[in-house]
């Protein structure tokens, strides 16, 4: 599924069909279930299963990868979520030289679609970089598409009318489908991603890098200075 990559075809494009049950649920949320109007209520149940507090925990992925949730009633959450958003975007325009305002929107759009999806913002990040390398007008081999680089025919009901060289679209689509295979491989991220990307070695490229991303980012919280109450 990489960029250019015309040899490997896409785990997408090989396990729709297997994803249908997965998938269908989510086209709810993505406003493109049209054809599945009719059958809502059962799309409705099934999704219980897949998306929010219900979703299967992720396995395989270490403590550093976890989604991070702040408690309700939280007085420092919007700040946390602030700091959180401010630091992710230093360091994409650091480490892969975005322009300020594109690196904020990209955060915002991954930090977004994680906590929807319950993903790891680290693990969607990684999957961006080494797909696209932050370029949302991408196409890659088997017509690969975007930040997240999506095959619009291996989810053609998925992406339908949807514009995946959005930024916000091709994130929301693509934590969907990521999310679903985690769903199929019951938690088992190296599975999940093997199946997104198409090989083993893809799969552990991509936690190698989320690892690093968010040891990276851990890094730069900790050397901000504290203020008098302790807090960063």
């Amino acid at each position: 599924m990489q960029i250019n990559d015309a040899v490997i075809i896409p785990g997408h494009l090989i396990a729709f069909r297997s994803m249908k049950r997965i998938l269908y649920p989510l086209l709810i949320s993505l406003g493109v279930t049209h054809a599945y109007a009719q059958d809502a209520e059962s799309i409705a149940e099934a999704a219980s299963g897949a998306m929010g507090e219900s979703a299967a925990p992720l396995h395989g992925a270490s403590d550093a990868l976890a989604v991070a949730r702040p408690a309700a009633g939280d007085e420092g959450a919007n700040d946390a979520a602030a700091a959180q958003v401010h630091r992710i975007s230093n360091f994409l325009v650091e480490k892969f030289g975005l322009a300020r305002a594109k690196a904020d929107r990209i955060t915002t759009d991954v930090i977004s679609s994680a906590s929807k999806y319950s993903l790891p913002p680290a693990l969607v990040l990684a999957i961006i970089s080494i797909e696209s390398r932050f370029r949302e007008k991408a196409h890659g081999a088997n017509g690969a598409t975007g930040l997240m680089q999506i095959v619009p025919a291996a989810h053609r009901h998925l992406v339908r009318n949807i514009d995946l060289t959005q930024p916000a679209a091709n994130i929301e689509a693509g934590s969907a489908i990521l999310r679903g295979y985690i769903e199929l491989a019951r938690g088992d991220v190296a599975a999940a991603l093997k199946s997104y990307g198409g090989s083993t070695a893809y799969a552990r490229k991509v936690s190698g890098r989320a690892r690093d991303f968010e040891a990276s980012v851990a890094g730069s919280a900790a050397s901000e200075p504290a203020d008098a109450s302790g807090a960063r």
